[in-house]
């Protein structure tokens, strides 16, 4: 397998203290990369750095090959990376295919910008193709706001999707979600890894054992431990981390 994104000591500091700390690791290629550790650990200020939400002030952030360290959002998204937020981040006002219509223009060529909306045929495929994957047929006129919580967060994965980016960073995905809305969200994230390479921010340990392929473990802003779900979990300083004790 070949790394598509790569973190090397990257760091940025506030006020004097060290959000992240020197963190390296490789995302592989249509593989789930999970990001945990208690809250504070550094895991959201460690996805501004690499999505170039915020400058890091040390370490290097490439993609699919390319340096990119310090590229602002749209920069990075127009190299292939998408990312959805811990808090929801929709156009509550407009409709489902609205919000997924404006992701997708992305993928229309500059020259028919100025065409009427219904000849953006590329922005269109891909919506059409969002809604079928993402079971929307039936929301496609209601607003963003009117959705379920859990409707909410799985338009936000179709939104950071629409642009088919290579690498997709999901920050907490299933929270606030009822049980059913977790499992159902979980086997779909699971099934986009075979289109995308996933690096996840996750609470919920049981999905993350379920679903991820490698473990990223984030202590007071340092890498704390990386592997298998297998080695995370048998890991003492892991333990120690998160129940106080090995």
């Amino acid at each position: 397998m070949t790394a598509v994104l790569e973190v090397h000591d990257l760091s940025v500091a506030f006020g004097g203290i060290r959000a992240v700390d020197g963190v390296s690791f490789a995302a592989e290629r249509n593989a789930i990369t999970t990001i945990i550790g208690p809250n504070g650990a550094g895991k959201s200020t460690l996805f501004n750095l690499v999505s170039g939400l915020i400058p890091p002030d040390g370490g290097r952030v490439v993609l699919d090959g390319v340096d990119r360290t310090g590229e602002p959002p749209h920069l990075m998204q127009r190299a292939g990376l998408g990312r959805s937020f811990q808090i929801t981040n929709l156009f509550f006002e407009l409709t489902v295919f609205e919000n997924l219509r404006l992701a997708a223009q992305r993928l229309e060529n500059p020259m028919r910008f100025l065409l009427p909306v219904g000849r953006s045929d590329c922005a269109l495929t891909r919506v059409d193709e969002l809604i079928a994957r993402f079971s929307l047929a039936e929301k496609t006129s209601e607003l963003a706001g009117a959705l379920s919580h859990g409707e909410q967060r799985r338009l936000e994965i179709a939104v950071a999707l629409a642009a088919q980016p290579s690498v997709l960073l999901l920050d907490e995905p299933t929270q606030g979600m009822s049980h059913a809305d977790t499992a159902d969200t979980s086997k779909l994230i699971r099934g986009l890894a075979k289109d995308v390479t996933i690096l996840l921010i996750e609470h919920d340990i049981g999905v993350v054992m379920d679903i991820s392929d490698r473990i990223v473990v984030m202590h007071q802003g340092k890498k704390l431990a990386e592997g298998a779900p297998s080695t995370v979990r048998n890991d003492p300083a892991v333990k120690a981390a998160y129940f106080g004790h090995a």
